[in-house]
């Protein structure tokens, strides 16, 4: 996959998010967005197609590839480092 992680949220970003006007709650759901954002990105980026063509199953199914890399390669393998 890829050879650096991917950080999925900056430090500046997380900043702006911070610095908004919103509840706990709003900015945990802020930067699950931005973060999911990107992650999408990548996902659309293997699939060759754009970000709102995406489908529920591509996405299912990506995350159960990345499962199996984590699984049979260990968690520097794959995307997400979690």
């Amino acid at each position: 996959m890829t050879e650096n992680p991917t950080q999925f949220l900056t430090l500046e970003e997380s900043e702006k998010v911070d610095q908004a006007l919103l509840s706990s709650s709003d900015k945990f759901l802020t930067r699950l967005t931005v973060s999911s954002l990107k992650l999408l990105t990548i996902i659309a980026q293997e699939y060759e197609v754009k970000i709102e063509d995406l489908t529920c199953d591509q996405i299912i199914q990506w995350f159960e590839k990345e499962a199996k890399i984590r699984f049979e390669q260990g968690a520097d393998a794959s995307v997400l480092k979690w």
